[in-house]
C-alpha cells in the first residue's frame, strides 16, 4: 500500500500546527511564571531538544522516503526541517535575549570558552545555507546537484547538535546519547543504502 501524496499534502497544516504548538504552550507557561525555578534555562532546554528531535525526524523521513510506498513523506520533510530551524532560532534568541540581555561581550566570551556553546553557534551558522536555499526557486537557480551538496550539511549538523546537548548535560547524559545513537544509525543506513544502490 502506497501512502497517498494527497493525504500527506492535506495533512500539512495540521502537522505544522502540532509542530508549533509546544512552542506556544512553553511561551505561555513561561509568561505565567510556571516553568519552574529556572524558567529561562527550562525554556531554552525544551526549545533546543525540540529542534534536535525535528532534525532527527527529517533524517528518518529521508531514510523512509527511499522506499517507494513512503516516498510521499518527502512532501513534509522541508516543512519539518524549517520548523526545526524555527526552534533553533527560538533557542538561540532565548540565550541571547532572555539569558544574557544582548551582552555581546559576555556572549562572545561564552562562545570561545564553553565547548557546547561553540558547537551550538557552529551549528547555527551551518544551518543558514540550508535554510536560505530551501525554496524551489533556489533549487532551480543552484541546480539540483549543487543544492543537494549544500543540504548534505545536515549529516554534520545532526551529530553536532546531539554532541552540543551531550556536553550541555551535567548529570544524566542518557537522553543525548540516545539521540546520538539514533542519528548515527540513520547516517549509517543512509550511506549503506547508497553503497548497495550502486
Amino acid at each position: 500500500m502506497i501512502l497517498s501524496t494527497n493525504i500527506v499534502k492535506r495533512s500539512k497544516p495540521i502537522i505544522l500546527f502540532l509542530l508549533l504548538l509546544p512552542s506556544i504552550l512553553w511561551g505561555l507557561t513561561f509568561v505565567q511564571g510556571n516553568l519552574g525555578i529556572n524558567p529561562i534555562d527550562k525554556l531554552m532546554d525544551e526549545l533546543g531538544k525540540m529542534a534536535l528531535r525535528l532534525i532527527i525526524v527529517t533524517l528518518i523521513i529521508s531514510s523512509l522516503s527511499q522506499y517507494r510506498f513512503l516516498r510521499s513523506l518527502q512532501n513534509i520533510r522541508r516543512m519539518i526541517g524549517l520548523t526545526a530551524f524555527y526552534y533553533v532560532v527560538c533557542h538561540f534568541l532565548t540565550y541571547i535575549i532572555l539569558d544574557h540581555f544582548f551582552n555581546w561581550k559576555f556572549i562572545l566570551k561564552d562562545i570561545v570558552k564553553r565547548p557546547f556553546i561553540t558547537l551550538g553557534f557552529i551549528n547555527f551558522i551551518l544551518l543558514l545555507p540550508m535554510v536560505s536555499t530551501s525554496t524551489n526557486a533556489m533549487v532551480k537557480k543552484l541546480t539540483f546537484k549543487v543544492w543537494k551538496k549544500i543540504h548534505y550539511l545536515i549529516y554534520i549538523i545532526a551529530p553536532l547538535a546531539a554532541l552540543h546537548f551531550y556536553l550541555l548535560k551535567k548529570a544524566d547524559k542518557t537522553e543525548p546519547l540516545v539521540y546520538l545513537g539514533i542519528i548515527l544509525l540513520l547516517l549509517f543506513w543512509r550511506f549503506y543504502y547508497k553503497i548497495i544502490k550502486k
